[in-house]
């Protein structure tokens, strides 16, 4: 089976503007489901990162919850390299 189709991969959205507490969940899930936020971010030009252990942690919350405390390093370094890659296509 090829890797990046793996049935135990997981995947996780997040949604932040300045207006939220902290980033939150917008989608989650595992196998299937996995692959088509990653499909669905793709083909809407969302950058992408690989994190396994990020997104098992960000499944385990719920849809709609905001990121706990514990996690506010790794995702603001994600958040950066999303500004980087937006600023380098010139968007915002």
């Amino acid at each position: 089976m090829d890797d990046h189709k793996r049935p135990d991969r997981e995947a996780a959205a997040l949604e932040y503007t300045p207006e939220l507490a902290a980033p939150r969940v917008v989608a989650a899930g595992k196998g299937y489901i996995a692959e088509k936020i990653i499909e669905t971010a793709r083909a809407a030009g969302v950058p992408i990162t690989a994190d396994p252990e990020l997104a098992r942690a960000l499944n385990a919350l719920h849809i709609g919850d905001m990121i706990p405390p514990e996690l506010y390093v790794v995702v603001a370094q994600i958040l950066l390299y999303v500004c980087h890659i937006d600023q380098k296509i010139g968007i915002k």
